[in-house]
């Protein structure tokens, strides 16, 4: 994107529309997950072993990916490595070529997002036809997702019932079930005539070499069994060391990301198909994906962000993301979890300012299904940016006034003071065009009143 961050951010500020449809979605979510959290007592126990787990995956991660590569490769998997997003396109397109694939289709992956793969496959003249729902609908509206779990959440129903009517050449309809069926339709045929299959996946067990991706439509597992050939591109973070921790996962993900106590399928996928079976690809092909993981690893301030299970959750209690949206942060990672991981992926010269995005009210923490501690990590690459005196001059010499003034009480009360009649000679408006006044009286003023 060209825009400057805050260009984005004030364009979707006025979007009335935008901010409607972002609230309306995220309370939805947020009321619908704490419903499934309070019936389960011992939540605070489970987020804790969660956080434990994924944290002896990220301290040990060499050792289980080399027993996890062990256990694929026994499994009949072949497995590769990429070191950045180009050299998993490359490995991607290689084996595409090989297979003289014309058409691949995709299930939800925030990985191949990452990675741009979509993009990289139209060039080289094959078409990759995303099947879950809400990415096709951002696919041929040539649009990036807004939302980890749900990428079409900036679009109310009518917008995308003109969608589909002006794109797919069909009738105009608002009716959810019917857009559905419009899609499914469309997109069978597509799996019919897949060379390749590619997913991401939710879960990687060491012990069994087992991938483990999870949905609510059916798609990835058509994606995962009709076409001849399968590619999942897995971020070496996805391990989890056991079978056993599977059932874990499995009850705090679904209800952080969609407030569902159990999503409908589960794919389990040890190995390509056998001999005997019906079902299932030829080769299967596992692609772990670095592009910058390791480089926050080896930061014990930055490791625990990648614990991130990509549920979601964050974004929708986050009062920034519920009225900017995804698009704003410029970036395949939105909400406050993207303002962390583009910075990590891709270092503080492209996104750096992203951790201002955020008010810094720590719901972000209080949701997290695996307990990172995002507002510190928000709070630790800020004081980075600043460090590195990447914030402007102006900003710098102004906050440092400001730290000056607000640690002294009476040069405090003095500049409240001038600030509060500065206000009412030349009043200050909002985005939206209304004028921000301040209340009658100081809340010092209250405050010492009650002592």
């Amino acid at each position: 994107m060209s825009e400057s961050l805050n260009d984005r951010v004030v364009a979707k500020l006025e979007d009335g529309l935008l901010r409607k449809n972002l609230r309306k979605a995220t309370g939805h979510s947020i009321a619908l997950r704490n419903k499934v959290v309070e019936e389960i007592p011992e939540w605070e126990e489970l987020r804790e072993s969660a956080r434990r787990i994924k944290e002896d995956v990220i301290h040990h991660l060499p050792d289980y990916l080399r027993r996890t590569e062990e256990r694929l490769r026994a499994n009949g998997v072949k497995v590769l490595y990429a070191e950045d997003a180009a050299a998993a396109c490359r490995q991607v397109l290689a084996i595409a070529r090989d297979k003289g694939a014309k058409l691949a289709v995709k299930s939800k992956s925030m990985a191949t997002e990452e990675i741009g793969l979509a993009h990289a496959m139209e060039a080289e003249g094959i078409r990759a036809v995303e099947t879950d729902l809400g990415e096709y609908i951002v696919q041929i509206a040539g649009e990036m997702p807004s939302h980890i779990t749900a990428p079409a959440i900036h679009k109310s129903r009518e917008q995308i019932g003109r969608l589909f009517q002006e794109k797919l050449g069909v009738p105009y309809t608002p009716d959810p079930e019917e857009l559905t069926a419009i899609a499914r339709k469309t997109l069978r045929q597509e799996f019919l005539k897949a060379d390749l299959g590619i997913t991401g996946a939710n879960f990687l067990i060491a012990e069994t070499g087992t991938l483990v991706i999870i949905e609510n439509e059916g798609n990835i597992g058509l994606t995962t069994t009709v076409p001849k050939t399968h590619i999942a591109v897995v971020g070496i973070e996805k391990i989890i060391p056991k079978m056993a921790d599977l059932p874990l996962f499995l009850k705090i993900l679904p209800r952080s990301a969609t407030g569902q106590r159990f999503t409908s399928y589960v794919s389990i996928i040890n190995s390509p198909r056998k001999a005997g079976e019906s079902a299932g690809p030829d080769e299967l092909f596992v692609i772990f994906l670095d592009n910058g993981r390791s480089r926050i690893r080896r930061d014990p301030n930055l490791r625990e962000m990648l614990s991130c299970i990509k549920c979601g959750a964050c974004l929708n209690t986050c009062p920034v993301y519920q009225n900017i949206g995804g698009h704003a942060y410029g970036g395949v990672y939105p909400g406050p979890i993207g303002s962390l991981l583009t910075p990590g992926l891709q270092g503080f010269q492209k996104s750096g300012n992203l951790p201002f995005l955020s008010t810094l009210c720590g719901s972000c923490s209080d949701v997290c299904p695996v307990k990172i501690d995002i507002h510190r990590l928000l709070l630790y690459l800020r004081d980075a940016w600043v460090r590195e005196k990447r914030a402007p001059l102006i900003e710098r010499i102004l906050l440092r006034f400001w730290f000056h003034v607000v640690t002294r009480e009476g040069v405090y009360t003095l500049f409240s003071g001038l600030a509060r009649l500065m206000m009412r000679l030349f009043p200050i408006t909002s985005i939206g065009g209304r004028r921000i006044d301040l209340p009658p009286r100081r809340f010092r003023d209250l405050w010492n009143e009650t002592l």
